[in-house]
């Protein structure tokens, strides 16, 4: 890939603990499109939400680095906002000025305050949470104070938006309307995206390749896979997809064998359910 907007190179990352070091990440390489949309997936403590905070520049890699668009990635920058699985908004502010003050902070002496005024109502409509302005979090749901989240890491303008499981808390109905959301808002928008991930059909409905993560210690990328599945993206036409069904398979597949290899020894029940799960992976 030429001139790649986000380039992650040959990063290493060794956590020292009490016992020793911890290799968490050896080796990861990640050339990402602007405009991208792509989503890292692996089982839990893989080191998939280590890679994201790394990008973000809330932690430095052991070896390697991270450019964005041209730039080393240092620290972190208003350049690449994080939506966490947490929607971390500051409880004592409404809606509104939850995502003014990161207008405010970024904005301010660069844009008159009608102007900013008006980024922060538009990007409150664009996740359609301009009917809850004055509310504080304590006020909405869990849903709504994600989308709150999500308009501001937009309002900010980054270069790369960097998603940490952003629906892991929500029920399954508010995670699919979430999802279309942030699919629309991706395809209106063009950012370029980096979601972390456990849900199989989440990665494949929303993504443009998927990045499969091996088992840790010192984890690495695995495999990548396009996923090429035309945009606007409709979750109900998809289900009986020949190419959405594929692509799923291979990534239950790839987490299957490696969670076999990982753990040899499973109980006998469990192995009858792993054996029925991969007969129906085949079927």
């Amino acid at each position: 890939m030429s001139n790649p907007y986000l380039s992650i190179s040959r990063v290493d990352m060794t956590f020292q603990g009490a016992n020793g070091p911890n290799p968490v990440l050896k080796g990861i390489d990640l050339q990402v499109r602007r405009g991208e949309y792509i989503s890292l997936i692996g089982h839990s403590g893989c080191g998939k939400s280590t890679v994201l905070n790394i990008v973000a520049g809330l932690l430095k890699a052991t070896s390697g680095g991270v450019i964005v668009d041209g730039r080393e990635v240092n620290a972190p920058g208003p350049d690449r906002a994080v939506v966490f699985q947490n929607h971390s908004l500051l409880p004592w502010l409404t809606v509104y000025q939850n995502v003014e003050i990161a207008v405010e902070k970024i904005f301010r002496g660069t844009r008159p305050a009608a102007e900013r005024r008006d980024w922060v109502l538009h990007n409150l409509a664009m996740v359609n949470m301009s009917h809850a302005l004055d509310r504080l979090p304590s006020e909405i749901s869990g849903g709504m104070k994600q989308r709150v989240g999500i308009a501001r890491a937009l309002a900010m303008e980054p270069k790369v938006l960097l998603l940490d499981e952003p629906f892991g808390a929500l029920d399954a109905l508010t995670r699919a309307h979430l999802q279309d959301e942030v699919i629309r808002i991706q395809s209106e928008l063009g950012n370029t995206v980096m979601m972390i991930t456990h849900d199989v059909d989440e990665a494949v409905l929303m993504s443009d390749r998927v990045v499969m993560m091996t088992n840790g210690p010192a984890a690495g990328i695995g495999q990548v896979m396009d996923v090429p599945l035309a945009r606007p993206r409709n979750r109900i036409e998809l289900a009986e997809d020949r190419v959405y069904n594929h692509c799923r398979q291979e990534i239950l597949s790839f987490l299957y064998e490696k969670q076999r290899k990982v753990e040899p020894f499973v109980p006998a029940r469990a192995a009858q359910g792993a054996r029925r799960e991969k007969q129906a992976m085949r079927a």
